[in-house]
Formats: C-alpha cells, sequence, structure tokens
C-alpha cells in the first residue's frame, strides 16, 4: 500500500500536469473566444477553466485547509455547475452572457489555488487519505472538462460563418479503404461487468461489479466508417421515418437534420468542420458528432443494432482487442481511419466514444458517494444512454474499459460514433 506522502507526491505530479494540458488546450484562444456559448449545452472555455478550478477551492480547500482564504466569494455561485449541496448557481444556459469576471482574473484565481493546493500536497505533513481522494477525484473531473472544452470550441467555431481554425495541421492524406465490416462472435453467458471500489480510481457509477447473462452475439470488428455513413445519408436515411425511433424522427423534422452535426454538402462532395477548419469528408474515418437516434436509425437500416453496454464490456474482456488508439493528441485532434487489416476487434478505446442501447441507470447495489460528490453522477441517472471508450478528445489514462460516459439522445456534439452488434454468435 502506498503511503499518504507518496500519494500525495505522485498526486502533485499529476495536477501539475493535467493543470498545464488545460492551458495547452485553451493557448490558442483569443480573450473573445473564451467567452462564446454557443449553445445550453455548451460552455463558455472561461467557464471551464473557472470551474475545474472551483471544484478544488469548494471540495478540498475550503473545508479540509486550514486557513485559507477563497479568492473571491462570488465565484461560489458563478461557477458552480449543479452541486445544490455546495449553494445556489448561475443558470447554465446563461453562462456566456458573463463578461465578468475576466480571463485575466480567472488566470489569476487558477494561479492562486495551484498555489495552495500543491503548497499542501508538497508540504512535510501530507493531506489524510480523504483529501488526497478528493484531489483525485478533481484532477479526473478536469480531464472530463479537458473533452469538452475541445468539444465546446469546435461547436462555437463551427457556428462563425468565418470557419476559425483552431490548430492548423498539414492536411492528412484520406484513409487506405476499409473494406466491409467483419464480425467477431462471442458465445456470451454469465461475465461480470462493472467495477469494485479497490485501490485504483474509478467513478461510483461504475461500480459496483456484478454478474449479468449474455446470449451470444456479434460485435462489428470496427466503428462505422463516413463512408457507410454516408450511404445512409445518400440512401434517404433522414427521409425515411421506418428507421427512426418517434422521438428521432420527431427531431429529424423539427431541426432539419439531414447528416451529421458538421458535414456539409458542396459542389465538389462532402465536407467535414473540424478543429483544423472545413476538411473534405475522409470516407475511412469512422463517423463521429452523431446522436443516439442517428446511430440507432442507421442501424436499423443496416439490418443490425446497437450492442448493449454489457457486450461491449465483455468483448473488451474477452477480446481480441487489437490495433492503436487515437487518444487526445493536440496536433492530431480528429478520429484516425481503422487500421486496415488486423485481426480482432479495432478501436474499442479511443477514436470515437460509441454509443450503447443501454440507458443510463445504476447498477444493482449501486451506492452513489457520500457527501454533495455524490451529486456527481446518480442523479443524472434518467433520460441518458450509454456510451463506452473514449474519443480522440479524450486525456490518455482517462478511460476505462468499465468507465460509462452518458448524454441524452439527441447530443450529437460529442466525439460520437458507434458500432454494431447483431444477434447469435
Amino acid at each position: 500500500m502506498p503511503t499518504a506522502s507518496t500519494t500525495a507526491t505522485r498526486l502533485a505530479a499529476q495536477y501539475r500536469a493535467v493543470r498545464r494540458l488545460t492551458e495547452d488546450i485553451v493557448a490558442p484562444l483569443a480573450p473573445e473566444d473564451h467567452v462564446v456559448q454557443g449553445m445550453p449545452d455548451t460552455s463558455p472555455p472561461k467557464w471551464h477553466l473557472a470551474h475545474t478550478t472551483w471544484f478544488f477551492e469548494m471540495f478540498v480547500l475550503r473545508p479540509y485547509r486550514s486557513g485559507y482564504r477563497v479568492f473571491a466569494e462570488p465565484y461560489a455561485r458563478l461557477f458552480n455547475s449543479y452541486y445544490e449541496g455546495a449553494g445556489p448557481f448561475w443558470p447554465r444556459p446563461r453562462r456566456g452572457l458573463l463578461s465578468r469576471p475576466t480571463v485575466a482574473e480567472i488566470r489569476s484565481y487558477r494561479a492562486y489555488v495551484d498555489e495552495n493546493l500543491l503548497g499542501w500536497l508538497e508540504q512535510d505533513e501530507s493531506p489524510p487519505a480523504d483529501v488526497l481522494w478528493l484531489v483525485e477525484l478533481g484532477l479526473h473531473h478536469e480531464q472530463q472538462h479537458q473533452e469538452l472544452l475541445l468539444t465546446d470550441i469546435l461547436y462555437n467555431f463551427w457556428l462563425n460563418p468565418l470557419g476559425p481554425v483552431f490548430r492548423p495541421r498539414p492536411p492528412e492524406p484520406p484513409g487506405p479503404g476499409v473494406g466491409p465490416a467483419a464480425w467477431v462472435s462471442f458465445l456470451g453467458g454469465l461475465t461480470a461487468v462493472g467495477a469494485d471500489r479497490s485501490t485504483a480510481f474509478v467513478f461510483d457509477n461504475e461500480t459496483p461489479r456484478h454478474t449479468v447473462w449474455l446470449e451470444p452475439y456479434r460485435l462489428a470488428r470496427r466503428p462505422v466508417t463516413n463512408g457507410e455513413f454516408l450511404a445512409f445519408v445518400e440512401a434517404g436515411g433522414y427521409r425515411r421515418p421506418e428507421h427512426w425511433l418517434a422521438a428521432g424522427w420527431h427531431i429529424v423534422q423539427t431541426e432539419g437534420w439531414r447528416a451529421p452535426l458538421y458535414w456539409a454538402e458542396r459542389d465538389d462532395g462532402w465536407w467535414e468542420f473540424t478543429l483544423a477548419g472545413w476538411v473534405p469528408l475522409d470516407p475511412a474515418r469512422p463517423v463521429a458528432h452523431v446522436s443516439y437516434y442517428e446511430a440507432d436509425a442507421f442501424a436499423r437500416w443496416a439490418g443490425a443494432r446497437l450492442p448493449t453496454e454489457a457486450e461491449w464490456e465483455h468483448a473488451v474482456q474477452t477480446g481480441p482487442v487489437t490495433g492503436p488508439a487515437r487518444w487526445l493528441d493536440l496536433d492530431r485532434l480528429r478520429p484516425a481511419p481503422a487500421p486496415s487489416d488486423p485481426s480482432g476487434l479495432v478501436q474499442m478505446l479511443g477514436d470515437v466514444w460509441e454509443w450503447t442501447a443501454s440507458p443510463y441507470r445504476p447498477y444493482p447495489g449501486f451506492r452513489p458517494w457520500a457527501g454533495t460528490v455524490g451529486e456527481y453522477n446518480g442523479k443524472f441517472m434518467a433520460d441518458q444512454w450509454v456510451l463506452r471508450g473514449g474519443s480522440a478528445f479524450t486525456p490518455p489514462g482517462h478511460v476505462r474499459p468499465t468507465y460509462r460516459n452518458f448524454f441524452p439522445a439527441s447530443a450529437r456534439w460529442q466525439c460520437a460514433g458507434f458500432r454494431l452488434a447483431q444477434d447469435g454468435a
């Protein structure tokens, strides 16, 4: 068992690295870019910088650090996201209305909290174990917001008629042809899924580990590609209600969906908006930024279905899972084409989050964390769907095979794709 001192030393190093990556992400932004909120589901980059700092101040420094002086008391309300136990909060849809505090003031806030927290972690007498656990939770929380920063910036820039480039990069050649999707068969049976609360960090919604029964099933070797989804679009997939759940078809009609979120058809073909600006659509890359409704409609059109989250996790445990994965790399902020001829399952972890057919519900015996941080996951276990695997916007080392992401069925601004499943081995 590591001692409190060695744990504090490890967390101090991780803290520096995580906070530095957040600053690296926003480095290309102008001050004006920090205040844009493209829609109610996104947040201004400035708010992400402040909220991740608020988390450490609210849950670690204020209650546990003797003699700590709050940086600015109004921040307790402005940068609380949804924690009722932490007091009132500014409405999420109105975060983009706050021109003050300025970006410079928020950077001062981050520096102040960093100095106080690192000074505590690096002193001779380490914080107690429960405080160290809260610091680790705060680091995983900031990693989640690093991904949200990128997806929110992408949405904000896409809205801009100028088509701004967030991070320029040399054009990547189109991926090699991936060929038809092959299937990997699994016999199913009794299998254990989920995580236990061991010495390794896991979120509470991943627990407890429990046993489920799976019928035989098959999983596509790779996620659905842009080229395959384009065939659905060109076959009239967005004009044919028989493929769609009723709620999905209603959104297609009312919102005018005709393709994935960042696609556009021009005289010279289909294009896609990325953090490097507009690029020709690459048919070999995994389709991304589609909703659960779109994933489900494609699966019906293709004569397949989406996997359950238990099938997905069982497949990762059983394998074989091969091939490289693309995680957050500031020079390559885009899912990669599937490897051309590997064996087994590829891109299960990284590249695109994968929608599953499972509603986000508690596992049998689930217990949220004690205290206000218990609001982190459990209170959202309704009207959401589970995604698995991570994406090209997810920091390396953040996601595990048991990790459960969740969004409403209509969400499209996240880097979410899907792979197909079928019944029978």
